[in-house]
């Protein structure tokens, strides 16, 4: 019989905040996959990295099921998340073309 283990976490506020990021790179070695999360914006001409991750291959894998697990049960409450055909999301990433909207 298996018993699960809770864990208690801890999340400062300035954490809890979050980072706005709308491009993710992800590199790998034999030993670890690196994700480096990025906020472009309008008029900035070199992004930074907001957030670099760092896992081992195994968590890297669990991470991924996690990912798709939670995309799937999106999905199927909200409908399907529309990717054009260059392979990202339908938002806009025409930085500083036509007038501003609010």
């Amino acid at each position: 019989m298996e018993t699960k283990q809770e864990i208690n976490i801890d999340l400062s506020e300035d954490v809890a905040q979050g980072s706005y990021v709308n491009l993710a790179i992800i590199t790998h070695s034999a030993s670890e996959f690196i994700y480096d999360f990025i906020r472009m914006m309008p008029g900035i001409p070199k992004p930074k990295v907001q957030s670099r991750l760092i896992m081992t291959p195994e968590h890297a894998k669990r991470f991924c099921a996690a990912l798709k697990e939670n995309l799937d049960r999106y999905e199927a409450h909200f409908g399907p998340i529309k990717i054009n055909e260059m392979g990202v999301p339908a938002i806009p990433m025409n930085f500083g073309k036509g007038p501003a909207q609010a």
